[in-house]
């Protein structure tokens, strides 16, 4: 059926190859004509721009999904999707002025047509034309075109909170754990449209899931983080409103953090290291050498996180970088945080948790953040 647009990164590649002239020039601005949509069977990228910019597009795998790369442009907001055929899109900065745009194929497609046109009376316009395609034409194209290039994954667990006989907090007929598996697989889908992560979810379902074996499915898919996700509730309703980005400490600061950890789990012994056969001597040292390089990388992560939701304008809480000793983030050798989206006992909390609006920004948020977190710790 549909084909691979050939030769697409060789064709458009030279496009990086401007003047001088040309970099001296302000970054284009995208307009408000940016969107995904479908008609007839095919995807449409259409894509509004002050002027003609360089750029090359391909389609990469593992996740399926477009990639359009941008150069010398601010790119200040989201691609509208009006399309069944797209999972989700994320607008990822590459660099100063450089974007990537990840498209997450829902089914597969091949790129008919694509081109960028100066416009009369000034501006440009990019359009990028989709069409359907068999699963194997697009694996065969990718191999005879070459695939985008893929980066390193990281592999991120999220860690949705309770479920099954722990629904967790409970307000207005909302549940806590079943806030937190929607954003979960919200999130999920976020970092896999970005094409950086690999994502495994501790659970999918309703289900109870023990906290060592929330450890358990993190180390067995080789997660090199841990988010968990809460949204809890306490007796005072003024007590606490806004997300708060937990790590690990020995112990808690304060007594609602105390409340909270009593809530998620007693302490347990620290699991996600096989210290069997190996003294105690042995095995505290170790220990004690895993927690020295994770600890500090789970606050770099915190960091991150809250920069990242204030940059979003999310409403994040009065203090809201905290430590504790919640079980879930004591794998040894993970860097692992524990984020309360917002607190069930606060009207606007809740209005909030249950906004499909707020779910993608704080979702958008979060694959910045990490992504950020992520390249520092590589040079790290």
């Amino acid at each position: 059926m549909g084909r691979i647009f050939t030769g697409m990164w060789v064709a458009i590649a030279a496009f990086w190859l401007l003047s001088s002239d040309a970099w001296a020039e302000p970054a284009a601005l995208a307009g408000d004509g940016a969107a995904i949509t479908e008609d007839s069977g095919n995807v449409f990228l259409t894509m509004e721009l002050s002027r003609v910019v360089p750029w090359r597009v391909a389609m990469a795998d593992e996740p399926p999904r477009l990639v359009l790369e941008l150069q010398d442009i601010f790119l200040d907001r989201e691609v509208a999707l009006r399309s069944s055929s797209i999972g989700d899109v994320a607008v990822v900065p590459t660099g100063v002025d450089r974007y990537e745009v990840n498209a997450l194929l829902r089914e597969p497609l091949a790129i008919l047509s694509a081109e960028m046109v100066s416009l009369t009376g000034g501006g440009a316009r990019l359009d990028v034309v989709l069409e359907p395609t068999t699963a194997d034409d697009f694996r065969s194209a990718l191999q005879e075109e070459g695939a985008a290039p893929e980066p390193d994954r990281l592999v991120v667990a999220i860690d949705p909170g309770h479920g099954g006989r722990d629904p967790g907090a409970e307000a207005d007929g909302m549940r806590e754990a079943d806030l937190v598996l929607g954003f979960a697989f919200r999130l999920r889908d976020a970092l896999l449209a970005s094409g950086k992560f690999d994502v495994v979810l501790t659970r999918e379902t309703d289900e109870f899931v023990s906290l060592d074996a929330r450890l358990t499915r993190a180390r067995d898919a080789g997660a090199e983080l841990l988010i968990s996700l809460h949204a809890d509730a306490l007796e005072d309703a003024d007590a606490a409103s806004g997300i708060v980005v937990y790590r690990l400490a020995d112990e808690a600061r304060a007594a609602a953090d105390a409340r909270l950890i009593e809530r998620h789990g007693p302490e347990d012994q620290l699991s996600g290291v096989d210290l069997t056969g190996a003294g105690d001597d042995v095995s505290q040292s170790l220990l004690a050498l895993a927690r020295k390089d994770a600890i500090p990388r789970s606050r770099d992560l915190s960091a991150k996180l809250v920069a990242g939701f204030r940059s979003a304008e999310l409403v994040v809480n009065s203090r809201p970088e905290r430590v504790g000793a919640f079980t879930v983030l004591k794998a040894a050798d993970i860097p692992s945080v524990l984020i309360e989206l917002g607190f069930l006992s606060t009207d606007e909390d809740l209005r909030r948790l249950t906004s499909a609006e707020w779910q993608i920004v704080t979702a958008a948020a979060m694959r910045d953040a990490l992504l950020l977190w992520a390249d520092e710790d590589r040079l790290r």
